[in-house]
């Protein structure tokens, strides 16, 4: 498959669907993390619980719950990245054989080459095999924030210990921002799948898709109630 082949096969309305879809993933995803300042998002709000929760794990005793909680998210993200294992694993077989969903593709749209299923489907392929790599890396980071708490000192006058649990709770940030990333490119690459029906139905999927997103963050009922928690 040449790349001028590659490029006649789609239309200038499929370039404009996919760098909707790359500009909602990117952008939505930064928005996310660096949200302004007069309407965080919950992910950040998040942090800062994350950084309370260090600091009230110095001086709980014992710390049974706490270990607890992180074990919880480290097999969320074990579950997640066995879930996108599968996922790429069948996406893979789906690409070598592209005929059975030619036909089906055929009921929704005119464009049923091989090349222009096998390019869309390489498209929900990377998605989830960034996802796969963001979950990974969340549960070594979880891992890793586990052994922080472990190593912070019983005696809460001990000089180490705010300092150590500061440690802790930056790791936690940090894993659970991989986690969300994660999260994130799974949420596309299920409206990746909408482009196997035309750009039109790509373009509708990725606008829900950044829509139900962005409530989530900025206008969920979970986050007014993280909100109304918030020291400050």
């Amino acid at each position: 498959m040449t790349i001028e082949t590659l490029v006649q096969a789609f239309t200038p309305f499929d370039a404009l669907a996919l760098a909707l879809l790359l500009a909602g993933w990117l952008g939505l995803g930064w928005l996310i993390e660096h949200p302004p300042r007069r309407r965080p998002s919950v992910a950040v709000l998040m942090a800062d619980v994350r950084r309370d929760w260090m600091r009230t794990f110095v001086t709980r005793q014992p710390r049974i719950f706490d270990a607890n909680v992180i074990d919880s998210l480290r097999q969320s993200t074990a579950f997640f990245a066995s879930a996108t294992m599968i996922a790429m694993g069948g996406g893979v077989a789906l690409m070598g054989d592209t005929e059975r969903l030619a036909g089906f593709v055929s009921d929704f749209t005119l464009q049923t080459s091989r090349q222009a299923l096998e390019t869309k489907l390489l498209i929900v392929l990377l998605l989830v095999a960034n996802a796969l790599l963001k979950f990974v890396w969340a549960n070594r980071l979880f891992g890793y924030c586990s052994i922080l708490m472990a190593s912070v000192p019983n005696d809460p006058e001990d000089p180490q210990a705010y300092p150590r649990a500061a440690q802790a709770a930056e790791v936690n940030i940090t894993a659970a921002r991989s986690f969300n990333r994660g999260l994130q490119s799974v949420y596309f690459a299920l409206a990746a799948l909408a482009w196997l029906a035309g750009p039109l139905a790509l373009t509708g999927a990725v606008l829900l898709t950044c829509a139900v997103m962005a409530r989530r963050e900025f206008a969920s009922e979970s986050r007014g109630v993280i909100l109304g928690g918030r020291a400050g």
